[in-house]
């Protein structure tokens, strides 16, 4: 049913949950997990000198192999992983990496910028959760939000 999985990732502790859940169906299916790191650059365009812009783009870009190669890492040994960092609006690079021709289905957490930021920019899963052509599963990573009683079965990776 699935053989390439995207998982977005910003790089945060939070986002292995989503992880569990991405694994897990790879085992299942025998698919490969994609991890997406998009470096939102655009909030930046504004700094007056290109050289600063450049250098904050090289860390951006840095923090985002870093991020990709941490899925990876923790990915279990028999599941294959591609990473890839991106440019772009997050939410829409993470909705071209889900092309149907390219992956089967996008696995990501439901966290982000929270408050006044998520008033102004929309929440990443909610705008690729509406856009995408392959199915979104969205996993809770809030700590606080999550039902952790024995009722509700847990994926883990192995």
């Amino acid at each position: 049913m699935y053989d390439r999985i995207l998982v977005p990732t910003d790089g945060s502790p939070e986002v292995e949950r989503a992880l569990e859940y991405a694994f897990e169906l790879a085992h299942t299916h025998d698919a490969t997990v994609r991890a997406l790191y998009v470096v939102n650059v655009t909030g930046y365009s504004g700094l007056p000198m290109e050289t600063a812009l450049e250098g904050i783009s090289d860390a951006l870009h840095e923090e985002g192999r870093a991020a990709v190669e941490r899925v990876a890492d923790l990915a279990p040994a028999d599941i294959a992983v591609e990473t890839e960092v991106r440019e772009g609006s997050p939410s829409h690079a993470i909705v071209a990496a889900a092309d149907p021709s390219e992956c089967d289905l996008i696995v990501m957490g439901t966290h982000g910028r929270g408050g006044i930021d998520r008033l102004l920019l929309g929440s990443v899963t909610e705008c690729v959760v509406r856009r995408a052509a392959v199915p979104v599963l969205t996993v809770q990573v809030d700590p606080d939000a999550v039902d952790d009683s024995p009722e509700r079965p847990h994926l883990a990776a192995e």
